[in-house]
């Protein structure tokens, strides 16, 4: 009985501390928290942005003044866990310049500050699109059929 106890304990081990490291999967800027900290308000320029972030992975859309860093880390779980992917980092930073290529506003989110949004479960028909994809269709086929005519 102690024989089998001891291998049994021993699979046990074995079996939670299978991998040592964590599996990490990062996209975009690493250390982005830190990094943000070097840029100050009214006295840094977009050159030093570039020079200690890098080219912004995003911009405005209305506003090429608008610089957005986007840092993102996903771990595997624990045993707990079986396994699944969580996210340990969601961080983004928002920069916004001047005219003159001097930061005026700096705002840096984190992944507290995530809000849960819930979307409408119904969807809308779109007549046009049904209209444009029959009439499409057909057109094809009258070009098809126009092809072998000739």
């Amino acid at each position: 009985m102690k024989k089998i106890t001891f291998y049994l304990l021993l699979i046990l081990v074995f079996l939670t501390n299978c991998q040592r490291n964590a599996v990490i999967k990062t996209h975009g800027i690493s250390y982005l928290e830190n990094r943000q900290k070097l840029i100050i308000v009214n006295k840094s320029n977009k050159n030093d942005a570039i020079e200690i972030l890098g080219r912004p992975a995003t911009k405005g859309m209305t506003n090429d003044n608008m610089w957005i860093y986007i840092e993102r880390t996903k771990v595997r779980g624990k045993f707990h866990k079986l396994g699944r992917t969580h996210l340990s980092k969601n961080n983004v930073l928002v920069l916004e310049f001047n005219k003159f290529g001097v930061l005026d506003k700096k705002d840096f989110y984190n992944k507290d500050d995530m809000k849960n949004i819930r979307f409408a479960e119904k969807i809308t028909e779109n007549e046009i699109k049904k209209e444009n994809f029959i009439y499409s269709f057909l057109s094809s086929v009258r070009e098809k059929m126009e092809a072998r005519k000739k």
